[in-house]
């Protein structure tokens, strides 16, 4: 079979058995590392988030070619022994990571245990993505786990109810830990020669990115609590009224502060016994906010954030999406590429942020159509022809009559 690109993770091979965020995400920057990734998706309807919408491109869901470039797709009946079979080849003869967010269970109903494989294949690494932690089988939403993860509760207004993130962060989270510990468990491979069972959950990957929010409560018993758009342990540090709205400010020690009084003209208050120190700014934040407010009332966004900016102070303006994409940064980091999608000329996609000097990690190839690959992945791993022909009549697998933009 083919390899992946040329990136750090060239040569690693990759079968993702996930759908929707957490696990493809991952899968997704595995990719764009270098590995070759083969994505297996239901034989009708295919990785559900082909129809999260709208918006669709072309009949393609704008959320599932966010998250799952890179990627070959075959199209799999896994109720079916064949396709059990195709499955067992790719774990056992090709793959060097398989990775699955099935509910307990399902997998070993497939005649797919994780296990056996890696009794079968000891240098095998497994990766499973979990709604709670093991033992606890319920499904695991994102906006289920950010609520009873605790992210609710300190999201939204200090006086108002609590609120979600506005993305899937409880799912990104976890695909974080997902591929750091897919890495980890390569790097040990690379040591020891065995793979190993990697595990996450939705649920522990949320809790532990309450940080500092963990840290302050374990320490003193108190409640965490909301605190809008500004921090608990430093100020000023929050949206703050300019003449023509709102921009916002970032200080982290007293010196940032006293570059900013000056800026602000008002010298006097690092001798103000209540902002002379972090913790005095902190206990009276309010007091600091309508003062900065009521000093960056007299000019505009723009020019403070000139001003500021000269002056060392971390600052920046309230951008929507569309003006993050038309900002100086995205354009000078080459944020955005073109890729040449089967049925979407110059699809645009968010590269990921990694910079390599020597391996590359870079966008490969564009999301795949469902069952894009599925012909020459079974002829692959040993199927005839009249097999592959087989298989799609009976119903087991399925793809385009014609595959398209098949990777080198």
């Amino acid at each position: 079979m083919s390899s992946g690109g040329q990136g750090p993770l060239a040569g690693v091979k990759v079968l993702d058995l996930s759908r929707v965020l957490a696990g493809p995400y991952a899968t997704m920057a595995l990719g764009e590392l270098g590995a070759r990734v083969i994505k297996v998706e239901h034989v009708q309807e295919g990785d559900e988030t082909r129809s999260w919408g709208p918006p669709f491109i072309q009949g393609e869901s704008a959320y599932y070619l966010g998250v799952n470039r890179n990627k070959e797709s075959i199209a799999l009946d896994l109720t079916r022994p064949l396709a059990q079979d195709v499955v067992r080849r790719l774990a056992l003869g090709w793959a060097d990571v398989v990775v699955e967010n099935f509910r307990p269970g399902n997998l070993e109903r497939f005649n797919l245990s994780l296990e056996q494989m890696r009794r079968d294949n000891a240098a095998l690494i497994t990766a499973s993505v979990r709604g709670y932690p093991l033992g606890d089988d319920r499904a695991g939403y994102d906006f289920v786990i950010q609520g009873a993860g605790g992210l609710m509760s300190i999201t939204g207004p200090e006086e108002g109810p609590p609120y979600k993130v506005g993305v899937a962060a409880a799912d990104l989270f976890t695909s974080s830990f997902l591929l750091s510990g897919i890495l980890a468990a390569l790097y040990a491979r690379s040591q020891t020669g065995r793979g190993q069972h990697v595990s996450v959950s939705l649920f522990e990957c949320e809790v532990a990115m309450l940080a500092n929010v963990a840290s302050s409560h374990l320490l003193t018993g108190g409640p965490a609590r909301r605190y809008g758009n500004a921090h608990p342990s430093m100020a000023p540090y929050e949206t703050f009224a300019a003449k023509d709205g709102p921009l916002t400010l970032g200080v982290g020690n007293d010196r940032q502060f006293k570059s900013l009084a000056d800026a602000l003209g008002h010298p006097e208050w690092v001798q103000d016994e209540r902002f002379a120190t972090n913790p005095q700014r902190v206990l009276h934040r309010q007091a600091l906010k309508q003062a900065i407010d009521g000093a960056l009332a007299s000019r505009g966004r723009a020019e403070w954030l000139t001003a500021l900016t000269a002056a060392g102070i971390p600052c920046g303006p309230i951008r929507t999406v569309a003006e993050v994409f038309a900002s100086p940064e995205v354009a000078k980091a080459g944020t955005v590429v073109e890729m040449d999608h089967p049925l979407i000329p110059n699809l645009r996609q968010v590269r990921l942020p990694w910079r390599f000097t020597g391996t590359p990690a870079e966008p490969r190839t564009p999301p795949p159509l469902h069952g894009q690959h599925t012909r020459r992945i079974l002829r692959e791993v040993g199927l005839t022809e009249q097999e592959v022909e087989a298989a799609f009549t009976d119903g087991v697998a399925n793809g385009p009559q014609v595959e398209a933009g098949t990777p080198e």
